[in-house]
């Protein structure tokens, strides 16, 4: 992710149906299932918000927001 910058991960669990298609496309392996087998981001310091888990999500599940602020 670009310097600075800090990405939010917004899953809306009722639309997801557990497909995993986010997961999978995830370069840098960002997401995981849940215990309940929905999508969440297991690793949110990793995404570079490539959003092709937003733009791949058949069910529009997922959204990513890129926020400014310091990274830790």
């Amino acid at each position: 992710m670009g310097k600075g910058k800090t990405v939010k991960h917004l899953i809306d669990k009722e639309w997801c149906k557990g497909c995993g298609i986010c997961i999978h496309f995830c370069p840098k392996n960002v997401l995981e299932f849940n215990k309940q087998g929905k999508a969440k981001a297991a690793r949110p310091e990793d995404c570079i918000a490539c959003k092709l888990c937003e733009l791949r999500c058949p069910d529009l599940a997922i959204q990513i927001i890129e926020e400014p602020g310091s990274r830790k």
